[in-house]
């Protein structure tokens, strides 16, 4: 063998050598920040390392600060999997055609909204849409959250048939289901509409008073939560793999698990499941 073949073939066995060694790609996932980021940081560390162990790979949580970054990480490809809301779900797939659902909570196709009011302000719960908070300040959550403003705002809409900025008096978009309580129990704004498991939560916990915060009125349902992926997966890590990520999901029974979204259990789902709220995400246009 010459120099010149016997080098090529050093080179060859060096540079194989070298990708077998190589570590496999991550699969990097992220969630809308419905809630503060530490508590989404601590929650989605255990998925992680579970995803990892059933997969093979390594699973790393990447922090999205607001809901459109979460939605433009999945766009660019810099996460291949993403918890996401209704809106910001039906956003992201549009934006990346073969991306789809594949797992919701068990909860998620009845979800609702609370809309709460401060004690101060006077308006009686009931089983009727709330008439009453007609030039109330408001404070709906984040401007890309579905139970915290695509719904709230659609139910306003259907019961009055006026915008929201028509109906009420000043409006704020608080940035998290979280910060819509403390703004509402202050008494910085006399109504706010957000996730039902938040407000549940903080009053469980004791970080909300529900009888300073009072829930008013409970929203008709509609489907919301989910994990998308993103048709790059395939590609990444083999043909087949985003049907074992969902069968992954789906097998978690464990309750730290299953209490970072949090759901009873999760279950399959498909774009489909997310077509009421794609409807009424174009009549608003939140969809162009």
């Amino acid at each position: 063998m010459t120099l010149f073949l016997r080098f090529c073939w050093t080179s060859f066995l060096v540079l194989w050598c070298a990708t077998a060694l190589a570590d496999p790609p991550a699969l990097r996932f992220s969630a809308i920040p419905d809630q503060d980021e530490s508590r989404l940081r601590e929650k989605f560390a255990p998925l992680g390392a579970y995803l990892s162990e059933q997969l093979g790979v390594p699973v790393e949580y990447v922090n999205a600060t607001r809901y459109p970054d979460a939605v433009e990480l999945f766009k660019n490809g810099d996460i291949g999997l993403a918890w996401f809301g209704g809106l910001t779900g039906v956003q992201a797939r549009h934006a990346v055609p073969g991306a789809r659902a594949i797992v919701q909570g068990a909860e998620d196709p009845e979800y609702y909204s609370y809309f709460i009011a401060h004690v101060d302000a006077g308006i009686d719960p009931g089983s009727d849409f709330p008439g009453a908070i007609a030039g109330k300040t408001f404070s709906f959550g984040s401007q890309g959250s579905t139970s915290g403003r695509l719904m709230p705002e659609f139910f306003i809409r259907q019961n009055t048939g006026k915008s929201p900025q028509e109906f009420l008096g000043p409006i704020s978009f608080s940035g998290s289901h979280d910060r819509t309580a403390e703004l509402v129990e202050s008494g910085r704004f006399q109504v706010g509409a957000l996730n039902y498991q938040v407000y549940d939560r903080r009053v469980a916990e004791g970080t909300t008073d529900p009888n300073v915060a009072t829930v008013i009125w409970k929203t008709p349902v509609y489907p919301d939560y989910g994990f998308t992926a993103h048709p790059d997966l395939e590609t990444r890590f083999g043909e087949g793999f985003t049907e074992r990520l969902a069968r992954a999901l789906i097998a978690i029974e464990d309750p730290e698990l299953l209490s970072a979204f949090p759901r009873s259990s999760l279950i399959p789902a498909s774009n489909d499941d997310f077509a009421a709220i794609e409807k009424i995400a174009r009549e608003l246009d939140f969809i162009r």
